[in-house]
């Protein structure tokens, strides 16, 4: 019984604390004057008018203006020279209004680290004219300058520093690091610019020298995002292009921008924990979804990065590197976008004189996901990507059809057998892939079932499917008991 009280006198302890620890963050926060972004038309002069907003734990609702021309803004103000500093910079502004994505930008990085955000508010000179808006870019750049000199005789450090750049904004901060010589601990740049930069030089867009760690998202590299490396590590979400989810008739703003901006998107998920987007080092798209690159290198610093990974977003120096990687994910079609890659395989008892397609489907309870796995004439052995929204461990069922053909069929050729194997990447060999235990025959243009929550192995109980699910999502592992399925060596090339 004395236990017990003297757990309800610290559990009032901390409830008391944290009564007043409310009180005092809303007492500040009603101390200061709640500032917000411009807004301009595609009709009016545009002129480049360039204001910060502060966001702190203490003011994460209410945007503090800093204004450089006043010091006193700044010491007045929530800012901590102590804490990380995070610099957002939008992009072009075709409507003129503020930036949809600022406010949960704003949320999700305080939620993941004690820092100080500063939104650049550079919406007057970004809007309705896009060439207008890159010349404006060396401008604002030496505006964002100025801003990170008065913060460094505060006391901040200059490798404490992040910026964020969303397209143009990535080019921005890219200008803003190589005029610090490269010192600003971090850059990401979500979906940077493509329009007037692909052909730029490294110094008048994004380069892997403009920090210490620079680190670029692509989504949309076929339109307004660009197509080339522009950091140490460069995240291609889905290839860089196409993103899925979005649609691919373009007639209204909201739709052309789907791809670009779901940069944005993507990274404040990752900010908020709520999955894990693991990038696999890869020479291209290609040969990511041919399952090629299914493995992570525990030698290399390059080894499968994690979007938004917590020990970066504290210290950049963390991810020092000395080369720079292309790395590819995939992400399933709707809103939060979470995926578990699956390695599928299948092996053919004999090679064939031509090659040979096989459709797979992989269900849930609640979605399914489909690919297609080609096997070249003379080979034995077709592999594939897919992406799917639960961890293999809650995998129901696998559909597996061979289309056939008239020709087949004529030659009387309508079956085929093998073995089919899945994993959930990444995976290191050939013993981590669940193949069904006997070898199949598929018939040509039939749907083969085959259950897999039976198999006891494959129950997210299992600790290594257990620990491949967590790190890819934070949902608790759960799944089947029963064994029908066993693992089965394939004398194949090693994974």
């Amino acid at each position: 019984m004395a236990g017990s009280g003297s757990t309800r006198h610290h559990l009032l302890q901390w409830t008391v604390s944290l009564v007043l620890i409310t009180w005092a963050v809303k007492a500040q926060d009603s101390n200061l004057t709640c500032s917000d972004f411009q807004t301009s038309g595609i009709f009016q002069d545009n002129e480049l008018q360039v204001q910060f907003l502060l966001f702190t734990f203490q003011n994460q609702n209410c945007g503090h203006f800093i204004n450089l021309s006043k010091p006193e803004s700044i010491k007045d103000s929530p800012f901590n020279s102590s804490r990380a500093t995070k610099i957002l910079i939008h992009g072009f502004r075709a409507l003129g209004t503020k930036p949809s994505w600022i406010d949960d930008m704003v949320d999700a990085l305080l939620g993941a680290v004690d820092a100080n955000v500063v939104a650049v508010d550079w919406v007057s000179g970004s809007t309705a004219k896009y060439n207008q808006a890159v010349e404006n870019i060396p401008r604002l750049s030496n505006k964002v300058a100025e801003l990170i000199n008065r913060l460094l005789e505060l006391g901040v450090t200059e490798e404490s520093l992040h910026m964020i750049g969303i397209s143009l904004g990535a080019h921005a901060a890219g200008l803003v690091g190589q005029m610090f010589g490269g010192r600003i601990g971090h850059i990401t740049g979500l979906d940077p610019a493509g329009y007037k930069f692909k052909k730029a030089g490294p110094e008048e867009r994004l380069d892997p020298r403009d920090a210490i760690f620079v680190e670029a998202i692509h989504t949309d590299t076929d339109s307004f995002g660009i197509s080339i490396p522009v950091g140490h590590v460069d995240y291609f979400i889905n290839g860089g292009r196409d993103q899925p989810g979005c649609p691919s008739v373009r007639h209204l703003y909201g739709f052309v921008i789907c791809d670009h901006m779901r940069s944005v998107t993507i990274y404040i998920t990752a900010l908020r924990g709520i999955c894990s987007f693991t990038g696999f080092p890869c020479p291209n798209y290609k040969e990511f979804l041919s399952g090629q690159c299914v493995n992570c290198s525990v030698s290399s610093p390059l080894a499968c990065p994690r979007i938004a990974r917590e020990e970066i977003l504290a210290n950049p120096r963390t991810q020092i590197i000395s080369q720079e990687a292309q790395v590819f994910l995939m992400t399933t079609s709707k809103d939060p976008f979470c995926a578990h890659h699956m390695l599928l395989v299948f092996s053919l008892t004999e090679p064939r004189d031509s090659t040979i397609t096989i459709e797979i489907e992989l269900k849930s309870e609640t979605s399914s996901s489909k690919a297609k796995v080609s096997i070249p004439n003379g080979h034995v052995e077709g592999r594939t990507v897919l992406a799917h929204d639960v961890p293999l461990c809650e995998l129901q069922t696998a559909v597996l059809r061979y289309p056939g053909s008239i020709i087949r069929f004529w030659k009387g050729k309508t079956e085929i057998s093998g073995t089919f194997c899945v994993s959930e990447m990444p995976l290191k060999d050939r013993n981590e892939l669940f193949c069904l235990p006997n070898t199949i025959t598929l018939t040509g243009n039939s749907r083969h079932s085959f259950n897999l929550e039976a198999d006891g192995r494959l129950g997210c109980h299992n600790p290594t499917l257990a620990k491949k699910s967590n790190t890819q999502t934070n949902s608790p592992p759960t799944g089947p008991t029963n064994e029908i399925l066993t693992t089965t060596q394939v004398s194949n090339p090693p994974i």
